[in-house]
């Protein structure tokens, strides 16, 4: 029985006795396209290319707080499809989330704007470059799934890695 108790109180299951709401908890409120442009600077003429364009992908997570409790993360694409005889198109997309936080630990709350909240936008990002290709006269561009959660921690060891070195530098060059 004494473990069905620790179960308990490492879930939380006990209000606080003032009735308050203590636990941690975070989901998106609302989601959005902030920023859209679709340029197809060679058209008509390169509906006529017969070589296959390549693919150039970028993007960029951001998260701005709003108050103590709603950030707004904002997942940046940038699609450019380049052939030997120019640009096909350029698609440069904004999407945002409204991501609501309460009692969460500042590394979870972290994690949270950094990895999962983009792992949650992503598909509706995905579905807005699709239709833009497509409504650009292409084929719709269908972007691989993007491992959020592995890039968030490659970039934690990479921070750590260069605190390191910066810290063991010879104090003149600091």
């Amino acid at each position: 029985m004494a473990d069905e108790a620790d179960i308990l109180t490492d879930l939380n299951m006990n209000p606080a006795p003032n009735g308050e709401d203590t636990s941690p908890v975070a989901g998106v409120i609302s989601q959005y396209v902030k920023d859209l442009s679709v340029e197809n600077p060679n058209a008509p003429e390169c509906y006529q290319w017969n070589d296959q364009p390549q693919i150039d992908l970028q993007f960029n997570i951001g998260a701005v707080p709003l108050n103590d409790e709603v950030h707004e993360v904002e997942l940046k694409v940038n699609v450019t499809a380049k052939s030997e005889k120019g640009n096909a198109y350029l698609i440069e997309l904004s999407y945002c989330g409204l991501v609501g936080m309460r009692n969460m630990p500042d590394p979870q709350a972290h994690a949270f704007l950094y990895a999962e909240a983009p792992r949650i936008l992503f598909p509706f990002a995905r579905r807005v470059i699709a239709d833009a290709t497509r409504d650009a006269g292409f084929q719709p561009l269908m972007l691989d799934p993007i491992d959020f959660n592995g890039l968030y921690v490659q970039q934690l060891e990479r921070k750590a890695q260069e605190d390191a070195a910066a810290g063991e530098a010879p104090a003149g060059n600091a």
